[in-house]
């Protein structure tokens, strides 16, 4: 499958998990969780070290999180990445999304060691946003 295809199939889904999602507004695990939530998507914050977000629960890992997640964005080192993956993995959570800086080939292949679709290397899920909303998706894929 493209990347194009891929992002555009991942945009489609509706529930996103923003491992990084920061407190800080300067920082991307911030940017990255805003923007999803701007979109119109269900967005959970994974920040062991914050109980919440603008107001809305963070949690410490992709395990505590409530109800089915269709999509993984790391905002991580890559060594946290991994671990992510890993809870994931565990979690059957069919997609990934590595933002530029939180990928590596160990975190790479364990995602596909549990069938992940896998975006890595970019684009920033930011500038796909971006570019779905000019073409006129919608969270829902129409």
């Amino acid at each position: 499958m493209s990347i194009r295809a891929l992002t555009e199939q991942i945009l489609a889904t509706g529930v996103f998990v923003v491992s990084g999602a920061s407190r800080d507004p300067e920082k991307y695990g911030y940017k990255v969780y805003h923007a999803l939530k701007a979109a119109g998507y269900t967005v959970y914050a994974v920040n062991p070290n914050a109980d919440e977000i603008d107001g809305q629960p963070s949690y410490p890992s992709v395990y505590n999180v409530p109800g089915k997640i269709d999509c993984l964005v790391t905002v991580t080192p890559p060594d946290v990445t991994e671990e992510t993956i890993r809870e994931a993995g565990h979690l059957r959570i069919p997609y990934l999304w590595m933002q530029p800086g939180s990928e590596s080939v160990a975190a790479y292949n364990l995602a596909q060691s549990f069938a992940m679709e896998i975006v890595s290397g970019g684009p920033c899920i930011m500038v796909a946003l971006v570019v779905a909303a000019k073409a006129g998706v919608t969270v829902d894929g129409s």
